[in-house]
């Protein structure tokens, strides 16, 4: 006959790993390792506007999740650099208004404009290459939609086409032609 022996140390080191596993579900911390690893981050160097029009502004956070906490607000309009990219969040910096510092933001909730004032448009391409295959032209001065940014390539869709704007063909000011 085996008799069992009940350590209550052991109870507490088990009782201990499960409290530290809700916390780290429960708090986001667990989406946030799991964004981190999964995802490559991207360096960008590009300007984009927001395009938010809750009457509050668009939430900066401390990371890119809505998990984490809201630093403060951009108004609509306002220009931001955009300094990385992950996944559906940029991270932002030199807000011209509102919001300063350092922060990730919704990307959907930004935009851009194309240049190629006084010509037929501008192209955009496949990657971000001027030597990848084109997907056709914007027409100057369109406001498109920001995906992401690679470097100082812009991710774009228009009219439900998605490709890469290079710098030069970009416009990071909403009220402003940027010629």
């Amino acid at each position: 006959m085996t008799k069992k022996v009940k350590n209550p140390s052991s109870k507490l080191v088990i009782g201990l790993a499960f409290s530290c596993i809700s916390v780290i579900f429960n708090t986001g911390i667990f989406h946030q390792i799991g964004l981190t690893k999964s995802t490559n981050s991207q360096k960008c160097n590009i300007f984009a506007y927001v395009t938010d029009t809750d009457q509050q502004g668009l939430n900066v956070r401390s990371g890119a999740s809505t998990n984490n906490t809201i630093l403060g607000q951009i108004p609509i309009n306002e220009t931001v650099q955009v300094i990385g990219a992950v996944g559906n969040w940029v991270q932002i910096t030199n807000a011209s208004d509102g919001f300063q510092g350092t922060g990730w933001v919704f990307v959907p909730k930004l935009g851009l404009t194309t240049r190629g004032y006084g010509t037929n448009g501008v192209n955009f391409y496949v990657t971000t290459s001027q030597q990848s295959q084109k997907l056709g032209r914007i027409p100057a001065n369109t406001g498109v939609k920001l995906l992401s940014c690679q470097g100082d390539w812009a991710q774009v869709e228009y009219q439900g086409v998605k490709g890469w704007l290079t710098k030069e063909d970009q416009c990071g000011a909403a009220l402003t032609s940027c010629s």
